[in-house]
């Protein structure tokens, strides 16, 4: 599956209060944010060290960047810490972080004397024989539906309905009677103060929404009315 370089978001907006009461969004949006999910720790703060990322996990990232070989375990690599794979298959989401090496084909590694003993690091030493793994190889995804010849799209949700994201994340199907509820709960009374605004999602917006998650839970206002809470 081709990778999205953008999607499109539908955001509603109460111009009144200054924030985002949830967005229309595409299977594309919704398999982006679950996928967010599968990141490892590592990979998170990989992503976000450009921007700031809040606390001290990114100190600790650069520790470890600048940790000489000397003090590794001979059986350890930097590079399982620093670039950590995510558990599910990138291939099957299409990621908006597309300059990630998460979104390349995944490989792993078998040992080229004892076939038990696999990794996704390469050149790791085979806790069996001492050697190096490194006979590269590729994952191939187990699918029920796939191996019955069924059509699968891939990612997580399915494409036959629009879903409403709501500034904290939450996501659910959109509905009329959704939609209706939704208006009833922020207590809208002049339906003239809301705007609906399309945005595109890149990567800068994806990081941007990743950063926010970790910080507040308004996010979809925070990145695109600059309004965190």
């Amino acid at each position: 599956m081709a990778t999205a370089s953008t999607v499109k978001l539908k955001l509603l907006i109460d111009k009144k209060g200054n924030k985002v009461l949830f967005a229309e969004a595409s299977k594309d949006f919704v398999d982006f944010l679950f996928y967010l999910l599968s990141l490892p720790v590592g990979t998170v703060v990989k992503l976000l060290k450009e921007k700031s990322l809040v606390g001290a996990l990114g100190k600790l990232y650069e520790s470890i960047e600048n940790l000489h070989e000397t003090y590794i375990q001979p059986n350890q690599n930097k590079n399982t810490l620093l670039n950590p794979r995510s558990s599910l298959c990138a291939t099957e989401v299409p990621l908006l972080l597309s300059d990630n090496e998460e979104s390349s084909t995944r490989k792993v590694y078998l040992c080229p004397r004892n076939y038990q003993h696999v990794t996704d690091v390469p050149n790791l030493l085979c806790p069996h024989c001492r050697v190096a793994i490194n006979i590269e190889t590729s994952i191939i995804v187990n699918s029920a539906a796939a191996n019955a010849g069924a059509v699968v799209e891939g990612g997580f949700v399915k494409g036959v309905v629009t879903y409403m994201v709501m500034d904290d994340l939450e996501v659910k199907p959109v509905s009329t009677f959704t939609s209706i509820t939704m208006l009833n709960k922020f207590n809208v009374k002049d339906v003239g103060a809301l705007e609906e605004r399309v945005v595109d999602i890149g990567i800068n917006e994806g990081l941007k929404l990743l950063k926010a998650s970790l910080e507040c839970k308004n996010v979809m206002t925070s990145v695109f009315l600059g309004n965190k809470l």
